[in-house]
C-alpha cells in the first residue's frame, strides 16, 4: 500500500517517477501562471495573512460549494463567524471529500507549503490552524514571498479595460521583486450588453480613455486607446468570459442600433444581444491579431443560479454550473469568418464542459497552418485549453489531455493555470504534471512511445513551461 501524498503522488510507474521527479516537479521547472484572478494590490503591498482561514476561504467558492452540499449554515462559509470557526468547519468536511480535487488540493498546500504530513480533520484543525498561522505570521509567508517559494516566473491578472494598473506600474517598477505580474485584457463589461449595468460602464470607459462613446466604432476606438495602454504594461493575452462562441452576424446599422438601445436603457433582445456579442468579438480578434496577442476564450458556464443567494451575496460565489449548449458549429464560424481575411489570433479554446473536448479537438484542427504563405507559422495557432473550473480534477485533467493528444498535438500544449483568487493555489501545477508525467510514463511502459530520454525531457519541460513561453512571446528564459 502506497502511503498517502508521498513523494510519488499519482505516479503509477517507474518512468512516470523518474519524469516528474527529473523535469517537472515544480521546485526544478519554474511555474507560468499565465491566467488567474489574483489581486495585483496585495503583490504590491506583499500582503500578511492573519490565519489560513483569510487565504483559504476568504474567496474560494469551490470551497464554499462544499460547505453548503454538507449542510454548513452560511454564517461559517460567507457570513460573520469567527475564522477559527469557519476553518474548522471546513476542517470537519474534509474527511468525507474521498476523490474530490479539493481533498488533494488542500493536502499538497498544507505539505508543501507549511511541512505538514497528516490529514486535516476535526480532530486535528487546531494542530494545523496553530502550525499554519505561526509561518503566516512570519516575513517568509508574505505574499511575495509565498510566490517565490512556488517558483513562479510569471503571473498574468485578470483585468478590466478601465482598469488603471496602477499596481502593475508599481510592481514593474520595484527591482527588489523579480517576478513578472502582467495585466491580462478581460473586456467583459464592454461586451455585455444586456447587462443593466452597461450603461454606467461605457460612460466610466469613455471617461477613462478620453472618448466620446456614442457608436459602436466610437467605442472600438476607445478600447483600441486603453488596449495600447495596457500593452505599454506588457499585457500579451486576453481573455473573454463567454455563455458560448456566438456567431450572429449583423448590419453596422444594426449594431448601432442595439448600441443606442442599451445606452437609453431599453431592454435588448436574446437576439439583438448574439447579434452584438458576435461583432465585438470579431471586432476584438482583429486587434488581437494586428497586436499579436492571443485571445482566451472560456465558455460553457451557466452562471448565478440560485437567485435567493445571489440576490444576498452576490456573484462569484458558489452557484454556476456547466451550460450544455456550447454548438461546435458557432466556434467553427467565428474563426472561420476571422481566417477567411487572415485576421484570426493565437486562440486558446476553454469549454466548461467535458463533453465538447472532441468537438474543440476537431475544430481547431481546421484552422492551423499559416494559410497560402510559405514562412513558417505558429504551432497550434488555435489551441484547446486546461481542463477548466469544474474539470480541473484528475478525471478532467487526464480526459482533457487524452482527447488533446488524440486530436491535435500534446507538444505543442501550453501546460497548466491556476484561474484561482488564493495565493496558495501554485500546487495545482505540480497536481497538472503528476497527471502529466503518469500518463507519459504510462504510454512509454506499454509501447506507445520510445524511452527516449532526450525526447522525453523535452516534451515534459516543453508542456511545464517552455511551451508558453514561446506561444504567448513572454520576455522569459527557457528550461
Amino acid at each position: 500500500m502506497k502511503p498517502f501524498l508521498d513523494e510519488d503522488f499519482l505516479l503509477t510507474t517507474e518512468t512516470s517517477k523518474r519524469l516528474f521527479h527529473t523535469y517537472a516537479d515544480v521546485k526544478k521547472t519554474p511555474i507560468i501562471d499565465y491566467h488567474c484572478h489574483i489581486d495585483p494590490k496585495e503583490i504590491w503591498e506583499d500582503r500578511q495573512f492573519n490565519n489560513i482561514t483569510e487565504v483559504w476561504l476568504g474567496g474560494d467558492h469551490y470551497k464554499w460549494r462544499q460547505l453548503r452540499t454538507n449542510g454548513v449554515p452560511e454564517k461559517y462559509i460567507t457570513g460573520d463567524a469567527d475564522d477559527f470557526e469557519k476553518f474548522k468547519m471546513w476542517a470537519s468536511i474534509m474527511p468525507r471529500l474521498i476523490g474530490n480535487p479539493l481533498y488533494h488540493w488542500s493536502h499538497l498546500e498544507l505539505k508543501y507549503y507549511f511541512g505538514y504530513e497528516g490529514n486535516l480533520n476535526e480532530d486535528t484543525a487546531k494542530e494545523v490552524w496553530d502550525l499554519v498561522n505561526a509561518k503566516l505570521k512570519t516575513k517568509e509567508y508574505s505574499v511575495r514571498n509565498i510566490i517565490r517559494m512556488s517558483n513562479v516566473k510569471l503571473i498574468c491578472t485578470t483585468d478590466d479595460p478601465a482598469d488603471s494598473l496602477e499596481y502593475h506600474k508599481l510592481i514593474k517598477e520595484d527591482d527588489s521583486f523579480d517576478v513578472e505580474v502582467l495585466p491580462a485584457w478581460r473586456p467583459d463589461n464592454a461586451m455585455n450588453v444586456e447587462k443593466k449595468e452597461f450603461k454606467n460602464y461605457i460612460e466610466k470607459l469613455a471617461k477613462v480613455s478620453e472618448t466620446d462613446i456614442h457608436d459602436f466604432d466610437s467605442l472600438m476606438n476607445a478600447l483600441d486607446k486603453r488596449m495600447d495602454f495596457f500593452a505599454s504594461q506588457g499585457c500579451k493575452v486576453s481573455d473573454h468570459g463567454l455563455e458560448f462562441v456566438m456567431y450572429e452576424p449583423a448590419t453596422k446599422e444594426e449594431i448601432d442600433g442595439i448600441f443606442s438601445k442599451a445606452m437609453n436603457g431599453l431592454e435588448i433582445s436574446r437576439s439583438e444581444e448574439l447579434k452584438y456579442k458576435t461583432e465585438f468579438m470579431l471586432a476584438m480578434a482583429r486587434k488581437y491579431s494586428k497586436k499579436n496577442w492571443t485571445m482566451q476564450l472560456h465558455y460553457g458556464c451557466k452562471r448565478d443560479n440560485n437567485s435567493l443567494m445571489f440576490n444576498n451575496i452576490g456573484k462569484d460565489t458558489g452557484f454556476d454550473c456547466i451550460n450544455d449548449y456550447t454548438p461546435s458549429k458557432c466556434l467553427a464560424d467565428f474563426l472561420n469568418n476571422l481566417a477567411s481575411s487572415d485576421e484570426l489570433p493565437k486562440t486558446i479554446v476553454y469549454s466548461l464542459n467535458p463533453q465538447d473536448n472532441a468537438a474543440i479537438g476537431t475544430v481547431i484542427g481546421c484552422f492551423q497552418g499559416v494559410g497560402l504563405g510559405d514562412e513558417m507559422g505558429v504551432r497550434n495557432k488555435v489551441m484547446q485549453g486546461a481542463a477548466w473550473w469544474f474539470n480541473d480534477h484528475y478525471l478532467g485533467i487526464s480526459e482533457q489531455l487524452k482527447s488533446f493528444a488524440s486530436l491535435s498535438t500534446l507538444g505543442n500544449f501550453v501546460g497548466m493555470l491556476t484561474d484561482s483568487r488564493s495565493f496558495l493555489s501554485y500546487t495545482r501545477h505540480e497536481y497538472f504534471r503528476r497527471i502529466l508525467c503518469n500518463m507519459i510514463g504510462e504510454w512509454v511502459e506499454n509501447g506507445e512511445y520510445p524511452d527516449a530520454e532526450k525526447l522525453l525531457e523535452k516534451l515534459v519541460k516543453d508542456i511545464s513551461y517552455n511551451n508558453a513561453i514561446s506561444y504567448f512571446g513572454f520576455d522569459l528564459e527557457m528550461v
